[in-house]
């Protein structure tokens, strides 16, 4: 047997879909999930595509979250909309809440998306390229649960936290970047787990405080930071504007909250969107070719720009049609689906 599988567009589609409903998410919640999966594995983004089901599927099952929910969506200032899931996961709040978002920040330039009570598994990138496709600068943030260990500590306390912006660019493809302010994200970990590999030096402690490269051991102990006391400050930061800022949950108080459970982290997300059109004085023009000048420069030099290779498989796994991942990921979906 093959160890990798071929599967349609439409495949991924429906495998993602039918295992939600499956599983007790209602079609609105399958599909605003899926729409985000899809773009991920489209993307070969393997840690947030298909694998994903699996803790969508272990947090409904936990029975904290509500796979029904209608999420409120509140006008609450000229720039601000606050978007309550409603124990959902958050995606279908985001989806209702992002058209006034916009609107928002295309009346005053600076507009802000405060997204509380919901469940969040997801990559932030497609979130942040829904503001540049409509012409908008956008960053977006939030905690997850207490894995990632502070600069020179020896224990979780910060989420992997991670950090988009999306830049967006004429005739293009947006200039986005996504990552998380742990060395890894918890899904590499977990991928790294699971195909049995070493991790990297400078990832992951035991539970002792002791450097590993034994992914369950790291799962054990705790990730660490990129940038040493650099990226513990900006993760700090995430903590403050994803937490207390719009009244949620820290990545130690959602960890907490979760009690043990193998569930999606609870807690809250921001998203700021920018208007370069308010922002510059209506000199748009002359501005984004100042932008393309910038990339032209990095690209000039023989580097890349963040999302190139997201973007290049995209566009090729569009054009075949099909996305490939491992036959051992697909029988465990099926078995999920059909349990």
């Amino acid at each position: 047997m093959s160890d990798t599988i071929n599967l349609s567009l439409n495949q991924v589609r429906e495998l993602s879909e039918s295992t939600l409903i499956s599983n007790g998410f209602n079609e609105q919640h399958a599909q605003a999930i899926t729409d985000i999966i899809y773009t991920n594995q489209i993307g070969d983004c393997q840690s947030h595509g298909l694998y994903r089901l699996f803790m969508c599927v272990e947090s409904i099952r936990s029975g904290r979250v509500n796979g029904t929910s209608e999420p409120t969506i509140i006008d609450a200032a000229p720039s601000v909309v606050r978007a309550d899931a409603n124990d959902g996961i958050s995606l279908l709040a985001l989806r209702a809440a992002m058209p006034l978002l916009i609107k928002k920040a295309k009346n005053n330039g600076v507009a802000a998306l405060a997204i509380n009570r919901c469940f969040h598994f997801s990559a932030l990138w497609p979130e942040v390229e829904m503001l540049s496709t409509e012409g908008l600068a956008g960053m977006a943030m939030l905690p997850s649960h207490a894995w990632v260990a502070p600069a020179g500590g020896t224990r979780g306390l910060l989420g992997t936290n991670p950090f988009a912006f999306s830049w967006p660019r004429d005739g293009q493809a947006p200039f986005t970047f996504d990552f998380a302010t742990s060395q890894f994200a918890r899904g590499e970990i977990e991928l790294y787990r699971r195909a049995g590999k070493p991790l990297p030096n400078g990832v992951a402690i035991d539970k002792d405080g002791q450097p590993t490269t034994d992914a369950e051991a790291a799962m054990d102990g705790a990730m660490l930071t990129f940038g040493g006391h650099k990226g513990s400050a900006l993760s700090l930061m995430i903590e403050l504007m994803a937490g207390p800022l719009i009244d949620d949950l820290t990545s130690k108080e959602s960890m907490e909250f979760a009690e043990g459970k193998p569930e999606a982290p609870y807690h809250g997300e921001i998203i700021l969107a920018f208007d370069p059109n308010l922002l510059s004085g209506g000199r748009v023009p002359q501005n984004h070719d100042r932008a393309e000048r910038l990339f032209a420069d990095v690209l000039d030099q023989g580097a890349r720009l963040p999302s190139q290779r997201r973007q290049a498989a995209q566009a090729a796994n569009q054009a075949k049609g099909s996305v490939e991942i491992s036959t051992a990921l697909y029988e465990d979906l099926l078995k999920l689906k059909q349990a």
